[in-house]
């Protein structure tokens, strides 16, 4: 059944099973590349605060994890500068960081965040997005290390994604029909 905002038709493009495979997925990758470890997740708000709820639950071992929220988006398109509107608060010197992110196109967003991140000397940084669009990638430091699935440029809603905040709260995620 497809949805409408802002006159904007999205249709289905995965259900909340295909999208609990896809977490199940990443969570197994994730807690077999760190086995034995207690990575820091950083949840990127607010996009991906289903996906890393539900990630985060999946996975077998303890972490620690914290918020910061970045904007680079305006309705449809990026605007082309990093903000961060909600700041790290953790010290995470010495520690495996994972970003946790709904979705990968252009990487300006993270090749910024990954950059800041850096400078506070972390043993190391994954990313770990829903959603990657290989075709929109300008910045390969942006590349996920754990991605659930690939998709093209269209834009996509639902389970976090969200057109001027709006559809965060679908349970299903849904792309735009041209």
């Amino acid at each position: 059944m497809s949805v409408s905002y802002q006159g904007i038709t999205f249709e289905p493009l995965y259900t909340k099973a295909q999208i609990a495979q896809i977490v199940e997925t990443i969570a197994h990758r994730i807690a077999t590349d760190y086995a034995g470890k207690q990575p820091h997740f950083i949840c990127v708000l607010k996009g991906s605060v289903f996906f890393a709820t539900d990630l985060l639950r999946a996975l077998p071992m303890d972490c620690t994890m914290s918020f910061v929220q970045l904007s680079s988006y305006q309705g449809m398109a990026s605007c082309g500068k990093v903000e961060e509107v909600l700041a790290l608060n953790a010290d995470i010197r010495g520690k495996d960081v994972i970003i946790i992110e709904d979705i990968i196109d252009s990487g300006l967003t993270m090749h910024a965040f990954k950059q800041r991140l850096e400078r506070e000397q972390p043993a190391s940084i994954a990313l770990a997005a829903l959603l990657f669009k290989p075709e929109q990638l300008l910045y390969e430091d942006a590349r996920p290390d754990y991605y659930g699935a690939e998709i093209t440029k269209e834009f996509v809603i639902g389970y976090g994604l969200d057109l001027d905040g709006l559809a965060r709260n679908l349970p299903e995620i849904y792309k735009a029909t041209k």
